[in-house]
């Protein structure tokens, strides 16, 4: 027979009463939808690299700043400052792909996430220890000011995608883009 020590009980009993006063872990619903849908992806009558040269003077033409750019892909990212302790920010990223046997009907996918920042501010103030008085404040006093990022998600606005196609197809239709683009 087996004798159970009444510490082990309570300790026992404790944890059973945290875990029931435990918040429930969030479940969060299926976020993503695979479906037939032309959202994030356009047909062109140009080459891969004529596509992404494209999109990356589209780009351009908004202000994004081009961190990478090659013929199959651009990556660009835009800040912004909607309020004074607001910051967001989207970077763009565009793959294009050919369609066909020949190469002269390219696929472009977009994918555009924005990132919310807002500004966190820390006050620090200084004081001394003195050993015979304690301590003693001082009245001089910092402040640090860092953006924390407080959200981020993958922009799905239809208009937001047809509008940069648009301007993409603008720029295939407006000159005609050499091969060797970047």
């Amino acid at each position: 027979m087996t004798l159970i020590r009444p510490s082990y009980l309570c300790l026992l009993s404790l944890a059973g009463l945290l875990t029931a006063c435990a918040p429930p872990i969030k479940q969060f619903p299926l976020q993503e939808q695979f479906g037939s849908t032309a959202t994030y992806s356009r047909l062109f009558d140009a080459t891969p690299a004529q596509t992404c040269e494209a999109s990356r003077r589209a780009l351009l033409s908004q202000g994004y700043i081009i961190n990478t750019a090659r013929k199959d892909l651009v990556d660009a990212q835009k800040s912004f400052q909607p309020e004074p302790e607001a910051h967001l920010q989207i970077a763009i990223r565009v793959v294009c792909a050919p369609e066909s046997a020949n190469g002269k009907i390219s696929l472009g996918f977009v994918t555009a996430l924005q990132d919310s920042y807002t500004l966190k501010k820390s006050n620090n103030s200084a004081s001394v220890g003195v050993g015979a008085i304690g301590s003693v404040s001082l009245p001089f006093s910092s402040s640090n000011d860092a953006l924390v990022k407080v959200g981020s998600e993958t922009i799905t606005s239809d208009a937001f995608y047809d509008r940069f196609f648009d301007l993409v197809k603008r720029y295939l239709n407006a000159s005609e883009l050499e091969e060797d683009a970047p």
